[in-house]
């Protein structure tokens, strides 16, 4: 049987866990009707999460991490795809229960999979991946809830990295007056490429705030959470929302009722591991639709194979821009 490359996070007897390439076959995959050929993968915060064991992402060992693939199906007992087809997977529990992305080859569940859009490479779908998809379905809920461009200014919160690019491009495309925050101040000509009318000091979201503060914006997407989160609810317009579908900065929420029986704020949690698959579509969809390629290819770069990992050391440190696509195959 051909042997293939991958990442493989173990932990041993005394718990310890590391990362490092390994050599497998198709008998070291798990259960699943559709066999893929790994073309292209990304770099999310969660899979940096999972090399560095900073959270418990993996709940698995040994697993290799990678939550997001585009490949070619080499073998399918699924009557939605046949050899030949490329497919795209976000999420699913791969890289956390099921063996991800991070390898040259892959065993899914064809329930997970779509179709990659005839609109986006290979590149451009994993330049979007997990964080860009999850971006677009902030920009949906914040168009559910009726904020529309001319509603007022919207905040961006991690605005420099992958969910944050993603969402200044597509709120800019879509004619809303953007606001970046990020805690690079060398990153502003980047923003402002990206579409941001403004971009803002980090710090002005973190300590301690009040319960209400000055209405500054009407609309939000949040990456961060923690106080970071608590202060943007007390500073969004009456009858806004905010998107939240971070934890960078914590889990805690240290807020009070004030803004959601006051202002009639409300808060919109956003998942993006078991969403349907009709949904997903609809999602994809509408990146296809409105996200500017050049804005994307802006910021995308290519990494190889085998500097994923460091690159995951790198995306929890803050220290990767945009997103990485990585060249497995």
């Amino acid at each position: 049987m051909p042997s293939f490359k991958a990442v493989l996070i173990e932990k041993d007897a005394g718990g310890a866990q590391s990362a490092g390439f390994a050599t497998l076959s198709d008998d070291d995959l798990m259960e699943g009707d559709v066999t893929v050929r790994i073309e292209r993968s990304t770099v999310n915060y969660k899979d940096g999460l999972a090399i560095t064991g900073r959270a418990p992402v993996v709940r698995r060992f040994p697993m290799i991490p990678g939550v997001d693939g585009v490949g070619i199906v080499e073998q399918s007992a699924s009557p939605s795809f046949k050899p030949g087809d490329r497919v795209l997977l976000n999420g699913w529990g791969v890289g956390e229960l099921h063996l991800g992305a991070w390898a040259e080859r892959a065993r899914w569940k064809g329930d997970w999979l779509i179709t990659l859009p005839s609109g986006f490479s290979p590149d451009e779908g994993m330049a979007i991946g997990t964080a860009g998809y999850t971006a677009m379905m902030c920009v949906m809920a914040l168009e559910r809830h009726g904020i529309g461009p001319s509603g007022g200014p919207v905040l961006v919160t991690g605005a420099a990295g992958g969910v944050g690019s993603v969402a200044v491009a597509l709120l800019a495309g879509l004619g809303y007056h953007v606001v970046a925050s990020t805690g690079r101040p060398e990153e502003g000509n980047y923003l402002k490429g990206l579409g941001a009318a403004e971009v803002i000091a980090r710090a002005e979201l973190e300590g301690s705030g009040k319960p209400l503060a000055r209405e500054r914006w009407i609309g939000a997407v949040d990456v961060v959470g923690g106080q970071t989160l608590a202060n943007i609810l007390s500073m969004i317009r009456y009858d806004g929302a905010v998107a939240a579908c971070g934890l960078a900065g914590g889990m805690e929420l240290p807020a009070t009722v004030a803004p959601f029986i006051l202002r009639g704020v409300t808060l919109y949690g956003i998942d993006s591991v078991y969403v349907p698959k009709p949904v997903r579509v609809a999602v994809w969809d509408r990146l296809d639709r409105d996200l500017d390629r050049a804005k994307l290819a802006a910021m995308m770069q290519r990494i190889a194979f085998d500097e994923v990992i460091d690159a995951a050391r790198g995306i929890v440190d803050g220290k990767v821009r945009g997103r990485l696509v990585v060249v497995i195959g």
